[in-house]
């Protein structure tokens, strides 16, 4: 663009020159300085210089070489010369003939070292000394005048005004003396000093007619407006254009040519011109100038005659299109616009436009559409101002009908509230009592086992008692053993000797101690009679001289009794020893597991050993504040596997996400005033000053006497006194050191009536007995009914928060989520964890992936999204959360407290006072409520004290204030990563679908050519992204290097559109479509 951005244009201009042979390369410093000399002459953008920076020796060489060559070889002096030739009235026909052939080429030549020499040549050429954008504007009023004066000869009659002493040369130099040095476009000169028309009143001589019109047939007017446009894409040219009394003017002249390709050039660069600050004051003014010149009745009348009858020419109708849009759009005041719009509407732009609706040409149908959008139309304008007062009326009675739904929703919510927590109350109470039962179940389930057990032991005793006697009576039989019966009922077995006789010992067995001693034997079938035993050494007396009996119970205490006795060899072996107790088992792993545990010596359930987690990336540490073990036994990280989630997720995907790159105590106002009025009290009067104008102020407010605000103290009369006033009269009982001298002056029997009304008051007031506790207690009654509304919904939603928080099953899944993600993070670097404290939670936005582009709460939504769906919605479970952080319990408990101490010093009251009904009628209406308030209390602080430490926490270092916002905020970020999240893939799918739909176009159009679609693909996406980023105000251009070149070239690109046009556009089709379908019924909001 310009100067600024004619790379490759000024590249090609240069090999267009013979290049001699090349000089030697200079050192390196001497070729960097004169290679920085040439790249400040050359003007370049920061970019573009930075490009030619990166070049290697051999190419700046190259580069310094021919910018050297290029301006010695036509220094601006010689094109200046040569036009100021044919502007000379004295050169005859012959030799102007000879001279203008090379005209053109001269102004090429001149246009290309405009448009690619460095900002000096330039400086140069419109320095004072040359002048040259006079001789310029000079040679483009002399090129077209003769189309001009042709123009006026056939419109009207020229000669009735015309002054035909003077010569067309002297408008020259009127033309010459008018031009002045460069000035800001926002410059004081006068709009009629831009009017040229002064040489149009002079009848120019016929040679200089002739060769105008010669020249007017060749290139020279359109290749003098490019001259023009090259200049004015230089700051300091452009700014010398705009200030030029007569350039802007002969430029918008120059539509007078017959070439439609001039034309277009012209209203091209007329339009960019709009566009800059400023611009499009000295547009309209050159087009006021040019309606005085060439005889228009309205502005604008030639352009739009010229845009009907050059319907076989595209470009010009998509330039004439493209600058009447711009000249009645680009400005910002309303009326303006509509002022512009309706010249152009008088001159039949509407009915042209409408004809030209079906258009062939896509670019000037693109064309009209931007102006038809941009089209302000003031009748819709006066109805939307219609409706919308019309809405807003309606807005304001919506708005009271939300703000009564508010209420009623509020109220409705209360009442939800309540029921729930009454719900969450019983069922509290019914865990309680299932709690009871299953205790009182365990406990008889252990004595029914107990008792089974004893039973099975019996049974098992007398059925081995029965198969004993069985046996007995068998060895009876037999002859071995004979059976003697005592008199006491003890039975005597007497074994029989091979001799058949008894032996002489007895051993006397009591009838029921059978079962007993046979208990300790086997349970096998005994063996045959043992043969007689010898003596033994260890074996007892008895033993040796008697039969062998079985073993006799030890004697009672004391003294302690020996052993008994062993049975003989062969019994001993056949009754076995009672086998040991089986070993206890060892606790089983965690489920699922088969890997170490640790087992606390606190008695805590044994924990799992987390081996560390690798990574095949390194992650970034998500610092979270984790749980020790011994601290998650009872919470909720008890009862969640992380390492299950892992198994779930697609940990690669993850870690390409998220891997990392190379005050003292308050003073007692209260005490201090007393004192100071303790000490004034006895100087001045009985009250002190400002105590008792205050008090004045009181009284007055309550409109009542003494003796009725006492007598209504001493019954609770809160009907005659309002608890307001009865708090602010709180503040005036009577101190110690008033009581004193109030009692003194009626000691000493001075006249009341010499007393004012406050102290006449506080004399009744001070009298009351038990004032203090009475004006408690009527404070307490008062505000007893607004305390109990105000404590029990916080109350309420303290319970409902706590238990849905503690029992919501989705919310645990999340904190698995997080859990598992979060060991995966830091395994390598901190090792894995068992839980982690709430305020970690907030970390989870601080936490972002490698891109920035997201964090790692998004991710955590995403994975909710696509494989834990069920648990997407968790925050519906949560109930009443926020109203539970802005309740502060501590106070809310303190409230309870001091409602019961106000209820309990009531009901003293009574018990002295017990015909007070009124203390009796509250005392049993309210102190229901007031045990309901205490119970809620206690169940708020038991339900909220479970779940902070089912998270974890300390309840005592964790109030609501600080546990509950933890999930609002948690809940807040987790809605808006999903909106986020929504939002990113439908941009996504929309540009997805979109070079998809390019790709399949151009495929269709030249499937063989990957690189250009690859390079269109590019240039399509950097397209949408700057879309995305146009704003609703209008760019507004400054006259800055390279202005024109990129204003041209971006409306080549888009046509111009206000912010507002697409709005009314869309709306215009919604209306249509509307009036399509509805057929014209009404529309109401």
């Amino acid at each position: 663009m310009g100067n600024a951005g004619s790379m490759d244009s000024q590249q090609t201009d240069f090999r267009a020159h013979n290049v001699p042979l090349k000089l030697p390369m200079p050192e390196p410093g001497e070729l960097e300085e004169r290679f920085a000399i040439v790249l400040n002459a050359m003007n370049l953008p920061p970019d573009k210089a930075r490009l030619l920076r990166q070049y290697d020796n051999e190419k700046k060489w190259e580069l310094i070489c021919d910018q050297e060559r290029f301006q010695v070889k036509n220094p601006p002096h010689t094109y200046i010369q040569k036009l100021k030739g044919y502007l000379d009235p004295a050169v005859t026909r012959k030799k102007f003939r000879r001279r203008v052939q090379e005209s053109t080429q001269v102004l090429r030549e001149l246009e290309i070292s405009l448009r690619t020499n460095h900002i000096g040549w330039v400086r140069e050429f419109l320095n004072e000394e040359n002048k040259g954008l006079d001789v310029l504007v000079e040679y483009l009023s002399f090129a077209q005048y003769a189309v001009t004066f042709d123009f006026e000869s056939v419109e009207s009659t020229v000669e009735s005004s015309v002054d035909k002493s003077k010569p067309w040369s002297r408008s020259i130099e009127d033309l010459h003396r008018g031009s002045n040095l460069p000035s800001p476009v926002g410059n004081s000169v006068s709009r009629s000093g831009r009017h040229s028309a002064l040489r149009y009143n002079t009848l120019p001589s016929r040679r200089t007619l002739k060769n105008s019109r010669l020249v007017s047939k060749k290139d020279d007017v359109h290749v003098c407006i490019m001259c023009l446009r090259a200049i004015m894409n230089y700051q300091y040219g452009f700014n010398m254009v705009m200030s030029h009394p007569h350039a802007v003017n002969e430029i918008a002249l120059s539509l007078n040519n017959k070439n439609p390709r001039t034309k277009a050039l012209v209203l091209e660069l007329l339009a960019a011109v709009c566009l800059v600050r400023g611009g499009h004051e000295i547009i309209l003014s050159a087009f006021d100038n040019f309606k005085e010149v060439c005889g228009e009745k309205q502005r604008f009348e030639k352009l739009m005659e010229h845009f009907r009858n050059e319907d076989n020419n595209i470009d010009f109708m998509v330039a004439s299109m493209q600058f009447i849009n711009i000249v009645v759009h680009s400005v910002e005041d309303m009326n303006f616009r509509v002022h512009l719009q309706y010249e152009f509407t008088k001159l039949g732009l509407d009915e042209y436009l409408d004809k030209l609706k079906h258009t062939e040409s896509d670019k000037l149908q693109v064309q009209i559409q931007a102006y038809l959008d941009n089209v302000f139309d003031v009748g819709a304008l006066l109805e939307d101002a219609e409706t919308k007062n019309a809405a807003l009326e309606r807005v304001e009675e919506l708005e009271e009908n939300i703000s009564h739904l508010s209420e009623k929703l509020q109220d409705t919510e209360n009442e939800a509230m309540s029921k729930i927590v009454e719900l969450e109350k019983q069922l509290m109470q019914r865990n309680k009592e299932l709690d009871v039962v299953r205790e009182i179940y365990k406990d008889a389930n252990t004595q029914v086992h107990t008792l089974r057990k004893m039973v099975k032991e019996k049974e098992e005793a007398i059925q081995r008692q029965s198969t004993l006697e069985k046996k007995i009576h068998e060895l009876e039989k037999q002859g071995t053993i004979k059976i003697q019966k005592k008199g006491d009922g003890d039975i005597a077995i007497l074994p029989v000797v091979a001799s058949g006789t008894l032996s002489t010992g007895s051993e006397v067995v009591a009838g029921n101690s059978v079962g007993p001693t046979t208990g300790a034997a086997s349970s096998g079938p005994l063996p045959p009679p043992p043969p007689p035993l010898p003596p033994s050494s260890d074996t007892p007396e008895s033993v040796q001289n008697g039969p062998v009996t079985p073993p006799m119970p030890p004697p009672p205490p004391p003294p302690p009794p020996p052993p008994p006795p062993p049975l003989p060899g062969p019994v001993a072996e056949t009754v076995p020893a009672p086998p040991l107790a089986p070993p206890l088992p060892s606790a089983p792993p965690l489920p699922g597991t088969s890997s170490p545990t640790v087992v606390f010596n606190s008695g805590l359930a044994a924990v799992k050993i987390k081996k560390p987690i690798k990574t095949k990336f390194r992650m970034p540490v998500f610092n979270w504040v984790a749980l020790k073990p011994n601290q998650i036994n009872g919470t909720v990280f008890n009862e969640i596997d992380d390492e299950r989630i892992l198994e779930d997720l697609n940990v690669d995907e993850f870690e390409e996400i998220f891997k990392t790159k190379a005050q003292g105590p308050a003073i007692d106002l209260s005490s201090s005033k007393q004192k100071i009025s303790q000490k004034g009290t006895n100087k001045v009067t009985l009250l002190e000053a400002n105590r008792a104008k205050n008090l004045a102020i009181t009284l007055r407010k309550a409109g009542k006497t003494a003796e009725e605000i006492c007598k209504a103290i001493h019954v609770f009369d809160l009907k005659t006194l309002p608890v307001d006033f009865v708090e602010c009269l709180m503040r005036f009982l009577p101190t110690e050191n008033e009581v004193k001298v109030l009692r003194l002056y009626e000691r000493e029997r001075k006249p009341l009536e010499n007393l004012s009304d406050e102290d006449r008051f506080m004399m009744q007031f001070s009298k009351i007995e038990r004032l203090m506790q009475k004006m408690t207690i009527m404070a307490f009654i008062g505000n007893f009914a607004e305390s109990i509304q105000m404590l029990t919904p916080q109350l309420h939603a303290i319970i409902a928060a706590s238990v849905s928080i503690k029992s919501s099953q989705k919310l645990k899944k999340i904190l698995e989520i997080i859990l598992a993600l979060g060991n995966y993070m830091n395994s390598s670097k901190r090792g894995a964890v068992y839980g982690f404290k709430l305020q970690s939670l907030d970390l989870l936005l601080d936490t972002k992936s490698t891109d920035r582009k997201q964090t790692l709460l998004h991710y955590i939504s995403n994975v909710v999204k696509e494989k834990y769906h069920q648990v997407s919605l968790f925050y519906n479970e949560l109930h009443y959360v926020e109203k539970a952080a802005a309740v502060s319990l501590e106070n809310v408990l303190l409230d309870v407290k001091e409602l019961q101490r106000g209820m309990d010093l009531t009901k003293r009251e009574y018990t002295m006072h017990d015909h007070n009904m009124l203390l009796k009628e509250f005392i049993l209406n309210n102190e229901g409520k007031l045990k309901k308030l205490q119970d809620d209390a206690k169940i708020a602080q038991d339900a909220f004290d479970d779940v902070v430490k089912y998270f974890g926490e300390n309840p005592k270092t964790t109030p609501p204030s600080v546990f509950f916002p933890v999930f609002v905020r948690f809940v807040k970020a987790y809605k808006q990563a999903e909106e986020e999240n929504e939002l990113r893939k439908k941009q996504e799918q929309a540009l997805m679908e979109k070079l998809l739909e390019q790709e399949a176009l151009m495929e269709q159009q030249d499937p063989k050519s990957p690189s250009h679609k690859s390079k269109r693909q590019q240039q399509e996406l950097i397209a949408e992204l700057r879309r995305r980023q146009v704003k609703d105000n209008r760019h507004v251009y400054e006259g800055k290097d390279g202005a024109i070149e990129d204003i041209i070239t971006d409306l080549r690109n888009q046509p111009y559109r206000r912010a507002d046009a697409v709005r009314r556009s869309v709306r215009r089709r919604f209306d249509d479509q509307n009036l399509r379908s509805v057929n014209g019924a009404e529309i109401t909001m």
